[in-house]
């Protein structure tokens, strides 16, 4: 496959702060509160998968879209397994799609409309095959299981493919990964605790302080 002329940028709100938080079973009703406190503390991208019962899925995209624009929070659907699903995803509010899995086509179908794209891919392969479909950025999965060196020896033949760490990123594991490259990390279970606000506000500007003083080390 050639590489696509359309590439959607990485959403500014995930580039900044290098942290998009990802929540899975998030009630609709609970997402204002979890959405302000991830703003609160300096996450501005929020992924939510899209897990059965898709329905309540797609209601909280279309809730945490409608205050995301006034908030300052990018908001995006993950778990997207297929054209369809990313279809109703965008009619919902989202912004930014992520995968587990690598679909050329899907990718290539979202980045057409100009959809930010993040494939999960695990191997050099899959890397360069999801950034000529038109991968906004890769999202490597399952980041635990790579480790920083992964992402840090992916910097020598592919300079270029912006990686984003996701599934078993934690507190302590996040610099290592940013120093070793990453443009930006996932964070999941661990970001959202038990969904209290002032537990995610906290732990949020903790990681979004890691993230920064590693892309400081990174530039000296």
């Amino acid at each position: 496959m050639t590489e696509t002329a359309a590439r959607p940028a990485i959403p500014p709100g995930l580039a900044s702060a290098g942290v998009v938080a990802i929540g899975r079973h998030v009630a609709a009703e609970a997402v204002p509160a979890v959405a302000d406190a991830l703003v609160a503390g300096g996450v501005h991208a929020f992924e939510l998968t899209l897990n059965e019962p898709q329905a309540d899925a797609f209601r909280a995209i279309e809730v945490a879209a409608r205050i995301g624009s006034d908030i300052g929070l990018e908001v995006g659907a993950g778990t997207v397994l297929s054209i369809e699903a990313g279809r109703r995803a965008i009619d919902a509010g989202a912004t930014f799609l992520v995968m587990p899995h690598l679909d050329d086509e899907l990718v290539a179908w979202a980045a057409g409309r100009g959809i930010p794209a993040f494939p999960g891919c695990a191997t050099p392969t899959e890397i360069l095959a999801a950034w000529r479909a038109g991968a906004a950025a890769v999202k490597l999965f399952p980041a635990a299981s790579a480790g920083p060196g992964f992402v840090r020896e992916m910097r020598g033949p592919f300079p270029d493919i912006p990686l984003v760490p996701t599934g078993g990123v934690t507190l302590e594991t996040a610099p290592s990964f940013i120093a070793a490259g990453a443009v930006a990390i996932g964070m999941g279970g661990w970001l959202l605790g038990n969904g209290a606000p002032a537990g995610i506000r906290d732990r949020a500007a903790a990681v979004v302080s890691a993230v920064a003083a590693a892309r400081e080390g990174a530039t000296r």
